[in-house]
């Protein structure tokens, strides 16, 4: 079953001089987990997204569509990046997700791909 491991972090920490100092020890961590998942022959993808500021949502209400200016969320948290990778069942997804490095106060949400009937 397809897992979507969707991390979020703050921008605005990121931003600070303790995420930039953090941020090529996080990439490393990355790049030793995607390693990792090569290794256990998984099929997965992952990507990490550009800044919200080049982000648009469209929302649909009666009268039509609107194209908004970045997330539509507003929350701390963006949606910086995402694994996608196809795991057994619930637990060995969150065991991956728990692997996922990120900046402290970061989260990563583990979600189930639903599949419609064929």
């Amino acid at each position: 079953m397809k897992y979507l491991l969707l991390i979020y972090s703050s921008e605005a920490d990121w931003a600070r001089p303790e995420g930039q100092a953090a941020l090529p020890d996080i990439v490393a961590q990355h790049e030793t987990l995607q390693g990792e998942l090569r290794a256990s022959g998984m099929d997965w993808s992952a990507a990490r997204l550009a800044n919200t500021p080049t982000a648009r949502t469209i929302s649909t209400n009666a009268d039509g569509q609107i194209v908004h200016d970045g997330p539509f969320a507003e929350t701390k948290e963006q949606l910086a990046g995402f694994y996608l990778i196809d795991a057994p069942d619930m637990a060995a997804a969150e065991a991956w997700a728990r692997k996922v490095p990120h900046i402290p106060g970061g989260k990563v949400e583990v979600r189930a791909i639903a599949h419609s009937p064929d």
